[in-house]
């Protein structure tokens, strides 16, 4: 399958069918997706996978019984066949910001980095996950880092890191999905936001003074 065609059936599901996914599928997945590119060559994303035995699990760390009781969507989304917790490991980031080649890049502290690319990293391997999972015919969706941080880091075994994300991972259920109300939202068409550098109307740039 063409790239542009796995970009353009990706989309966040939400309702899953309860099939487990095996661990070595996931396993596989992740290592290939930690493929994406990353600041550096640090290597400081961590993915920690969990099966369909483990996903109650999961929820009861990173959500909370009034969300469960409440919630429409729980039930489908409880159903995932097997759970992604996507970590970083900012201090690698300054460690390697320090060595000879980049110290005089001035990133090796926490507050130096205008953007800090951990994050942008394991955006980058979470978005080659998505996509895996859409080659191999299976559902995913994204779970953001909003609420019980520490409790979801401990539960992953990820002391020292920084979550990202959590991607739940299945076969769709076969009443269908659950669509985002967000869906609904007028948005610009992805060509108007497509733009250029306009032209330089002298002809040339301006040269440096003296």
């Amino acid at each position: 399958m063409e790239l542009i065609e796995l970009l353009a059936r990706r989309s966040m599901m939400r309702s899953f069918s309860g099939e487990p996914v095996s661990h070595d599928l996931l396993d596989r997945l992740c290592t290939e997706a930690l493929r994406a590119p990353t600041a550096g060559n640090v290597a400081g994303v961590r993915m920690t996978t969990a099966v369909a035995g483990q996903v109650a699990e999961y929820f009861s760390v990173a959500t909370d019984p009034t969300w469960r009781a409440s919630s429409a969507r729980f039930a489908g989304l409880s159903r995932a066949g097997g759970v992604v917790v996507v970590t970083s490991r900012p201090q690698d980031y300054f460690a390697r910001y320090a060595e000879p080649d980049k110290v005089d890049s001035g990133l090796s502290q926490l507050g130096a980095w205008i953007v800090p690319y951990w994050h942008t990293d394991a955006a980058m391997a979470t978005m080659t996950l998505l996509l895996l999972i859409e080659e191999h015919g299976l559902g995913a969706v994204l779970w953001g880092n909003f609420r019980h941080e520490a409790e979801v880091v401990t539960w992953a075994r990820a002391e020292g890191e920084s979550l990202f994300a959590t991607v739940l991972v299945g076969g769709a259920a076969p009443e269908g999905d659950a669509p985002s109300r967000s869906l609904s939202r007028a948005v610009p068409p992805r060509r108007e936001r497509v733009r250029r550098v306009p032209p330089d109307d002298t002809g040339r740039r301006d040269s440096p003074q003296g």
